[in-house]
């Protein structure tokens, strides 16, 4: 019932900061026990994720993209959004927005596994 739609654009320039948006019907971005990730796969490798938001507006980011990776959203919207800047050809990948479980424990908070994703979209970095 929940899906996600990725908007953005399929070719950015090197030096300049990707803008991703993640749009979401069929369930709240603020309903509790959820966290609303970016992830990506570069051609030929697997999945990297890259950033969680979580339902207190918390946000946490892959260590090594973090100084690159910002993490919104806009719940009058139901959407969240990706920035990462200085970006190079090596993040040519497709992008992925998707909803993860996360769990909590009393003292932290655990991420556990995605339910729902976007059908990705595909972000070429040339000049």
């Amino acid at each position: 019932q929940v899906q996600l739609q990725e908007s953005g654009p399929g070719l950015v320039k090197p030096s300049q900061t990707l803008s991703l948006t993640c749009t979401v019907s069929g369930g709240s971005i603020t309903t509790s026990n959820y966290g609303w990730s970016w992830i990506r796969q570069p051609p030929g490798k697997g999945l990297e994720w890259l950033g969680t938001i979580h339902t207190d507006d918390r946000t946490y980011s892959n260590p090594s993209l973090k100084s690159r990776t910002s993490i919104s959203r806009d719940t009058s919207k139901n959407q969240f959004s990706l920035q990462l800047s200085s970006m190079t050809p090596e993040d040519t990948a497709v992008y992925y927005c998707a909803r993860a479980n996360i769990y909590y424990t009393g003292s932290e908070y655990i991420h556990g596994e995605y339910d729902y994703w976007g059908q990705g979209t595909q972000v070429t970095v040339s000049s």
